[in-house]
């Protein structure tokens, strides 16, 4: 398990070279760290044994598919022991790319792109809203999104925390 497995300073230079590009040549990330592309193979590995490391997925805007409108849609629950049965019905909605059990008001968060404002209404009134047990919405539609990253991986001086552990 990924919580178990300790991360050296290797693991983490390797991670920041992936998180930056998942296709960046292993020999590369070996003469950055100073070690051989085997041993950087070997460790790639490891990390993905210990589920560290997930996989790798090719990133596509969703503008360039004409899916011009991103929107996040709090969801909130009639029953909360009915959380398995919606998201199981949400999973179902293409348009929907993330989604967060989170505290608070709502129980669910989602992310969703759409073609058009048109295209979201139809999405929130005659599919999500048509999910039993989902007792209301609350649509935020984004107008930017000015920071778009993966995680950041412990390391380096590129982080706003100053306690070093």
């Amino acid at each position: 398990m990924a919580s178990s497995y300790h991360i050296d300073q290797i693991d983490q230079k390797i991670l920041s070279f992936l998180v930056k590009n998942a296709r960046m040549p292993f020999l590369e990330i070996a003469r950055e760290c100073g070690v051989s592309g085997a041993a950087i193979h070997q460790r790639v590995k490891r990390l993905e044994a210990n589920g560290v490391i997930t996989g790798s997925r090719l990133l596509v805007k969703p503008q360039a598919l004409g899916l011009n409108v991103c929107a996040f849609v709090s969801i909130s629950l009639s029953e909360s022991t009915k959380y398995p049965e919606v998201i199981a019905n949400l999973k179902r909605i293409p348009e929907i790319v993330e989604c967060h059990f989170i505290t608070g008001k709502y129980a669910i968060l989602a992310k969703l792109y759409c073609l058009d404002n048109d295209h979201l209404m139809e999405v929130l009134l005659n599919t999500i809203q048509k999910i039993p047990y989902i007792q209301s919405t609350d649509t935020m539609i984004s107008l930017d999104e000015p920071i778009e990253r993966q995680v950041w991986v412990k390391d380096f001086q590129n982080t706003s925390y100053s306690g070093r552990q």
